[in-house]
């Protein structure tokens, strides 16, 4: 198994969880990712996988999902 995990220090980060929570189960089978609030200032993301191809697929969705969930927040509340 791979892993790697990100920590997203943040403000806003209850409202970046909400945005790309409900996207959990929707990862694929060879691989898994959770998102979780350490505080109310950090994300943490974790992603598994049984190989490196899935894992760089996974990481490749969710860093994506969260990236588009930062920007739209800077749009709607700068």
């Amino acid at each position: 198994m791979h892993t790697a995990v990100f920590t997203f220090a943040t403000d806003d980060a209850r409202a970046l969880y909400r945005s790309v929570c409900q996207e959990m189960g929707d990862v694929g089978d060879r691989s898994s990712v959770r998102v979780r609030l350490a505080d109310d200032n950090t994300l943490l993301l974790e992603a598994t996988a049984a190989d490196i191809p899935a894992l760089r697929a996974a990481l490749n969705t969710w860093l994506r999902l969260i990236n588009i969930a930062i920007e739209m927040h800077e749009i709607v509340a700068p």
